[in-house]
């Protein structure tokens, strides 16, 4: 049994009120009793990471590599803010995995006890959050629903079928150029228009966009990508869907138009994992760059690019955040000397 639980023998029911319909107690019965865990003490820091943890304000990109201690870092610039007196409601940690997210929830628990942690979510759960509390309830009659990648490979290929079927009709609204048509129904086509939709959206680029710079690049594939973005967006809408490009696309959008929540810092694990409209939704979390980011990453982690993850986030980070100082941490805990010697 886990020593954060303890037992305690429900005593005999005398006076008590009733559980209530579909509850029983049963006299002299054990219950499980959670108890808050004790905070742990302060690991012991750097030079490096001292300076991260007592940064108080504007942004910063913290760059650390393996084993140097980069989230244990993080966890505890959150601890010495709330040690500080700050609410954990004006606090935000974003990572990129869920995984992560759970990893970083659950140091940040152990860390300080039996106080309430800030929130530790994904981007693309952040988004859906925000998305879902200003959803025109009058428009949709259900939640908007994520598609998976698999829904979203079948909705691109029923669409790229369904045009060669209306090009036989002399309805077909998107002219691919002759030599792509005998490719309009393989898997491998769809995957290339997936990805530059994403990258379109990524960019935050409108299917107008898309068609009036290829027209200036002299693409006619991608002004035809344009028109295919135009109705694989109508779809989606009338089908209530997003899938997770557009999700982040939407977020940015509605972040120029509502009042976000403001918060006293914002804090980034992962950074060269981001793509471009996550970090434009940093902007505006971050009051335009100007409150106080932390971001932490390692540009030569950055292993996600065919999900989008563009390695120009973190590399540009100071200046796209007005200057930000960049900070690194160089002690490895996770390797031996030799080791390092040699690499």
């Amino acid at each position: 049994m886990s020593s954060s639980s303890t037992t305690r023998r429900t005593p005999p029911h005398q006076g008590q009120p009733h559980p209530g319909p579909g509850r029983q107690r049963t006299p002299g019965a054990y219950r499980l009793v959670r108890t808050a865990p004790a905070p742990l003490d302060p690991p012991r820091l750097d030079a490096a990471q001292r300076e991260v943890v007592e940064h108080d304000g504007g942004p910063l990109l913290v760059l650390a590599g393996p084993g140097t201690g980069k989230t244990t870092t993080l966890v505890e610039a959150v601890a010495a803010r709330m040690e500080k007196g700050a609410d954990p409601e004006r606090l935000l940690v974003l990572t990129f995995s869920r995984k992560a997210a759970v990893e970083l929830r659950d140091r940040m628990a152990t860390r300080l006890g039996g106080r309430r942690p800030p929130q530790a979510t994904t981007f693309h759960s952040y988004c859906y959050a925000l998305i879902r509390a200003h959803q025109d309830a009058g428009l949709f009659a259900e939640p908007l629903r994520l598609l998976s990648g698999p829904e979203q490979d079948l909705a691109v290929r029923e669409l790229l079928a369904g045009q060669i079927d209306l090009e036989r009709s002399g309805l077909g609204g998107v002219r691919w150029p002759d030599e792509l048509r005998a490719c309009l129904t393989t898997r491998g086509f769809a995957d290339e228009v997936r990805a530059v939709l994403a990258r379109s959206r990524e960019l935050g680029l409108e299917p107008d966009a898309l068609a009036r710079f290829a027209d200036r690049v002299g693409r006619p594939d991608w002004k035809a990508a344009a028109g295919f973005l135009a109705e694989y967006l109508d779809v989606l809408d009338l089908q209530g869907v997003l899938d997770y490009t557009e999700l982040v696309h939407r977020a940015v959008l509605l972040a120029g138009s509502v009042t976000l929540p403001r918060y006293d810092a914002v804090y980034v694990d992962e950074y060269q994992d981001t793509d471009p409209a996550q970090v434009r939704l940093l902007h505006a979390l971050a009051g335009g760059g100007r409150d106080t980011v932390v971001a932490f990453g390692d540009p030569d982690q950055s292993i996600y690019a065919f999900r989008g993850a563009d390695v120009n986030g973190i590399l540009d980070f100071p200046a796209s955040f007005g200057g930000a100082p960049v900070r690194v941490l160089r002690t490895s805990r996770r390797s031996g000397a030799r080791l390092l010697a040699a690499t």
